[in-house]
């Protein structure tokens, strides 16, 4: 199975969290924080104004992002944890 976004909306697959401290320490599942940070998968076409333009979008595929902790909803393709988010909700472009 495949997604493809709509418009203005972007696939992302989350990076993993840590899972040790800087001294070593194990950090549990239960404890660990959502990950902000991801690769995009995939984009949609852009936004669409009223006269029928389209704006593609800033992000493109390859592109490591940061988004906030609550954004996006996660999805399930082919075992994979994935996000599909708006353009919006990324914070910026990690370079």
């Amino acid at each position: 199975m495949s997604i493809r976004p709509l418009h203005d909306r972007v696939l992302v697959k989350p990076l993993d969290a840590e899972t040790k401290t800087a001294g070593g320490l194990i950090i549990p599942d239960t404890v660990q924080e959502k990950p902000q940070e991801g690769k995009v998968v995939s984009v949609g076409a852009g936004t669409k104004a009223e006269d029928g333009t389209v704006t593609p979008l800033d992000v493109k595929k390859g592109d490591r992002v940061l988004f906030g902790k609550w954004s996006g909803t996660e999805v399930k393709v082919d075992g994979d944890t994935l996000m599909i988010m708006r353009e919006s909700d990324i914070m910026g472009i990690l370079e």
